[in-house]
């Protein structure tokens, strides 16, 4: 603390007569409840508050006059947002801060929020910084303090608010606001690097009638089967699984072909035609089945994410009306020729070693 007021107080030039005020000045700050730490124009630590020490673990001893106050917060060198302060470098800032957390800025300081690994606590933290400069008499910069605040358990159930407001609330799988950013997502993504996309629509064949013959309880257990299936067809991590919409789901498998996608959606209905759940509302089956329509976006595809949806659906309502309890597959591509040779019809289900079940032949096209 001496260091910070004799050092401190001889830039700013106080006369003596205002010693006492600023040695109270300091006191305070010191003992203040809000952690904070000063850097001196040559970003060497000049005060490192109580407050600082509980929330980082550091002690004071060890992070006054030395450059080293980055190692209470990261595992690897970076700098400080007072450091940035004292430097000018507000486009730093912007950037260092833009993923995980934000930023705003002014000649008046600057503020974020973002994660850090806190090395000494082993855990991570959200804390909000805010760093403002401090002058001398004459206008020069010859300091900046940083308060900081432990914002973790709000960040978390953030976090939490928005993963469940990202779901369905029957299913657990996404909903349809989230599945329709995801597939934009994807959809520019497979382009930007030529990779297929594929996309599956899934229906619940006759759910109406099974829904009012039996009630909303057993139809809401119905459709909670269904997506436990869908889920335990997809071990990717990057495929998902959303609920489109009533008895619909839909499925995004990034970097997929025609025969990965329909070696899912045949997986997809054996795990349903195995639970010999009695529909005996269904044209196709006595049990409940599942009719599903896909389409793959091939290298080269230029179409939006509103056309993929819309192919997808054509082919579940081609599905349909082949009888239910099948799945007709699409292929849509700019280059006819950017899969090479491909399987047609029965041979494409032995080509993924796959038997068809029983609702007969599975469809393919393309659409180019």
């Amino acid at each position: 603390m001496q260091t910070f007021h004799s050092r401190l107080g001889r830039r700013v030039g106080a006369p003596p007569a205002r010693q006492s005020d600023h040695g109270f000045a300091v006191s305070v700050m010191e003992h203040l409840g809000v952690p904070a730490f000063v850097l001196g124009a040559d970003r060497r630590v000049l005060m490192w508050n109580k407050a600082c020490e509980r929330l980082t673990g550091a002690p004071a001893e060890n992070m006054l006059g030395t450059r080293d106050h980055w190692r209470a917060f990261y595992d690897k060198r970076r700098p400080c947002l007072a450091d940035l302060v004292l430097r000018q470098k507000f486009e730093d800032i912007a950037l260092r801060y833009a993923r995980g957390g934000r930023a705003v800025h002014g000649r008046a300081g600057a503020a974020t929020e973002n994660w850090c690994e806190m090395p000494r606590l082993g855990r991570p933290l959200y804390l909000a910084a805010d760093a403002s400069p401090i002058y001398d008499e004459a206008g020069a910069m010859i300091a900046a303090v940083e308060t900081l605040r432990d914002l973790t358990v709000e960040k978390q159930r953030q976090t939490e608010l928005e993963s469940l407001a990202a779901l369905d609330g029957l299913t657990g799988l996404l909903n349809r606001r989230s599945f329709d950013e995801r597939l934009t997502l994807e959809a520019r993504r497979a382009l930007r690097a030529e990779l297929p996309l594929a996309l599956l629509m899934v229906d619940v064949d006759d759910f109406k009638p099974y829904n009012d013959a039996h009630g909303h309880q057993v139809g809401d257990a119905c459709l909670r089967t269904v997506a436990q299936a869908i889920r335990g067809a997809l071990w990717r991590a990057g495929d998902v699984a959303a609920r489109y919409g009533g008895d619909e789901f839909s499925i995004i498998l990034p970097d997929t072909d025609r025969i990965g996608a329909l070696r899912v959606a045949e997986h997809i209905r054996g795990r349903i035609d195995a639970l010999r759940i009695a529909n005996p509302f269904s044209a196709a089956s006595r049990s409940l089945t599942l009719s599903i329509g896909g389409c793959v976006a091939a290298r080269g595809f230029d179409g939006s994410a509103e056309r993929l949806v819309a192919l997808s659906d054509a082919e579940l309502y081609r599905a349909k009306r082949g009888g239910r309890n099948r799945t007709s597959i699409a292929t849509c591509e700019s280059d006819p020729a950017a899969f090479g040779e491909q399987p047609q019809s029965s041979d494409l289900a032995s080509a993924c070693g796959l038997p068809l079940l029983t609702g007969g032949p599975t469809f393919q096209r393309d659409h180019s």
